[in-house]
C-alpha cells in the first residue's frame, strides 16, 4: 500500500506528440463540435438537403457528410506534412508579433465586432441592391446556382470585401505594426516556396480527382479570359480579405491570449467558417433548415480555415495559405466556369 502511494503522488510524466494534443480542452471541443454537426445532419436533414448546390445535387445527406469527413481528413494530412516539412526550420514565436495581453484582448475584440458590422453592413447593401449578401464567397463559389449572378454584384461583391476586410484594417494596424509582426513578411523564402509547391500540387490534385472541375471543358478563349479574370476577382473578395482580417492580425492575437497552438488554430477555423455565413446556398427560413445551415457551414470551411492557420503559424508568413490553398486551388481551377457563364465569357 505504501508503495501504491508514493507511486500516485508521484509527477506524471509529460505528454507529447499526439497524446497531448488529444488531451488538449479545445481540441477536444472541437472534436465535439464536428461530431455533433454530424449527428444534426443525419438527425434533422431528411432525404434531401434545402440547398442549392448544383454541382452535388444527386449527393444524399450521408453522402455529402461522407464528402466532408473526407475533406477533414484531407486537412489532417496536409497538417502532418506540414509539420514534417517544416519540423528542421527555426519556427516563429507569433504571440510575441502580437501587443501585450490586454492590448490584444482589446485589439481582437474590436476585429471582431467589427467583422460583425462588416457583415451585417454587406447583408443590408446587397440586399439593397437586389444582390445577395455580400460575405467571404460570391453567390454560387464552389458548389455552383441557379441564381443569376451578374457582372456588376461580382465586381461589387469584390471590391466591397477587399475595403472591408482588407485594405481598412491593413491601413489601420500597419502604422502600429510592422509587416513581420503582421505576417506579411517571409522568414525563409526558399522553404516558404517548397512547402507552397508541394501543398499546391497536392490540393490541385485532389479538387481535380473529387470536384472535376469544369474549368478543363471550357474553350481555351474562355481559359485566356476566365482564369485571370477568376483569379483577381476571387483574390480581391475571397484571398486577401481572409488572409488579412485572421492570418495577418487575428492569428497572433489568438495566440497570446490562449497560449496554445491548437487553439488558435482552431479559432482561425471558427472564425473563417463565420465569414462565410451569408453564403448564397445558406437557408434561414426555418429552425431546421437554419441549424442544417450552420452545420454544413462548419463541414464545409472550419477544416480548411484551420489549416490556413496551421501552414500560418508554421512559417510565420500569412501568404503561405494564399498561394498554396485558397487563390489557385480550389478558386482559380474551381470557379472559372462559374466566371465565364457570369461574364458570358466566349
Amino acid at each position: 500500500m505504501t508503495l501504491s502511494r508514493t507511486t500516485d503522488l508521484q509527477p506524471r510524466p509529460p505528454r507529447y506528440g499526439l497524446t497531448a494534443l488529444l488531451h488538449k480542452r479545445s481540441v477536444q471541443l472541437a472534436a465535439i463540435g464536428w461530431l455533433a454537426s454530424n449527428v444534426v445532419v443525419l438527425a434533422v436533414a431528411g432525404d434531401a438537403l434545402p440547398f442549392d448546390w448544383p454541382t452535388a445535387a444527386a449527393r444524399t445527406p450521408a453522402g455529402h457528410l461522407i464528402d466532408a469527413n473526407l475533406a477533414l481528413a484531407e486537412v489532417l494530412l496536409l497538417t502532418v506534412l506540414t509539420y514534417r516539412l517544416t519540423r528542421s526550420r527555426t519556427l516563429p514565436n507569433l504571440a510575441d508579433r502580437a501587443p501585450e495581453r490586454s492590448v490584444a484582448a482589446r485589439e481582437t475584440l474590436f476585429l471582431l465586432a467589427y467583422g460583425a458590422a462588416g457583415l451585417a453592413l454587406g447583408f443590408v447593401l446587397a440586399q439593397l441592391a437586389g444582390w445577395h449578401p455580400f460575405g467571404l464567397h460570391l453567390a454560387g463559389s464552389i458548389y455552383g446556382t441557379h441564381d443569376h449572378v451578374s457582372p456588376a454584384e461580382s465586381i461589387a461583391w469584390a471590391t466591397y470585401n477587399l475595403l472591408v476586410y482588407a485594405v481598412v484594417p491593413l491601413l489601420f494596424f500597419r502604422r502600429r505594426y510592422s509587416a513581420e509582426a503582421l505576417n506579411l513578411r517571409s522568414g525563409n523564402r526558399r522553404a516558404d516556396t517548397f512547402l507552397v509547391g508541394v501543398v499546391l500540387l497536392i490540393e490541385s490534385l485532389v479538387q481535380i480527382a473529387v470536384l472535376a472541375p469544369g474549368t478543363f471543358d471550357l474553350s481555351p478563349g474562355q481559359l485566356v479570359l476566365g482564369a485571370p479574370l477568376t483569379f483577381t476577382l476571387y483574390l480581391a473578395g475571397a484571398v486577401l480579405p481572409a488572409m488579412i482580417f485572421i492570418y495577418a492580425i487575428l492569428i497572433p492575437r489568438f495566440l497570446r491570449l490562449t497560449g496554445s497552438t491548437a487553439a488558435t488554430v482552431i479559432l482561425g477555423g471558427l472564425t473563417y467558417t463565420a465569414l462565410h455565413i451569408w453564403d448564397a446556398w445558406t437557408v434561414f427560413t426555418s429552425p431546421g433548415n437554419a441549424v442544417l445551415s450552420l452545420a454544413f457551414l462548419l463541414l464545409t470551411y472550419f477544416a480548411p480555415g484551420m489549416f490556413k492557420a496551421v501552414l500560418t503559424v508554421r512559417t510565420g508568413n500569412a501568404w503561405v495559405h494564399v498561394w498554396a490553398y485558397h487563390a489557385l486551388a480550389p478558386h482559380t481551377l474551381v470557379d472559372a466556369p462559374h466566371m465565364v457563364h457570369v461574364f458570358d465569357l466566349k
